[in-house]
């Protein structure tokens, strides 16, 4: 369901809302399709990535964006998991093995998290939902054993928040 109320296919792009609006508020959460989903407008750009980060579910939308290797990345707030905004993928720092004294260097893990496709049209921003087949380690939080998962983290945890936008 689109935030307009009309029913949009599988597969399309979703109205997410104005492009001025969710540039004021720099970080939006968004149902598209049952997903939920983190708009992010920085340096310029938007980006839209599953909401609940792929390591243990926690939330991203407060999560301070930093650049680690040239990629701008959310750091996530539960656990401080490093994932690029552009690609999903998740950064570590890694040493260089044989240096001496130890040089250490940003490294992927590969994708980790689920991004979509943003555009904008006459001041409008749609989000069209990731159309990779294969499961991305963010899809855990977006079932219903994830769901179950982040209740129960969040139960243990009283001050985690709940998504808001």
């Amino acid at each position: 369901m689109s935030m307009e109320g009309k029913t949009e296919p599988a597969g399309a792009a979703h109205f997410v809302g104005k492009r001025e609006e969710l540039i004021e508020a720099k970080r939006s959460f968004r149902t598209v399709e049952g997903r939920d989903v983190l708009i992010i407008y920085h340096q310029e750009t938007f980006y839209a990535l599953d909401f609940h980060c792929y390591h243990a579910g926690g939330p991203l939308q407060h999560g301070d964006i930093e650049e680690f290797d040239g990629k701008q990345c959310i750091v996530c707030p539960k656990h401080k998991y490093k994932i690029s905004l552009a690609k999903g993928e998740g950064m570590y720092k890694m040493s260089e093995p044989g240096r001496q004294p130890p040089a250490f260097k940003w490294s992927s893990k590969g994708v980790k998290q689920r991004v979509h496709d943003v555009t904008q049209s006459d001041g409008s921003v749609y989000v069209r939902l990731s159309q990779v087949r294969d499961f991305i380690e963010s899809d855990f939080y977006q079932g219903e054993k994830g769901r179950e998962e982040r209740a129960k983290a969040a139960k243990a945890d009283k001050g985690t928040e709940e998504p808001t936008g």
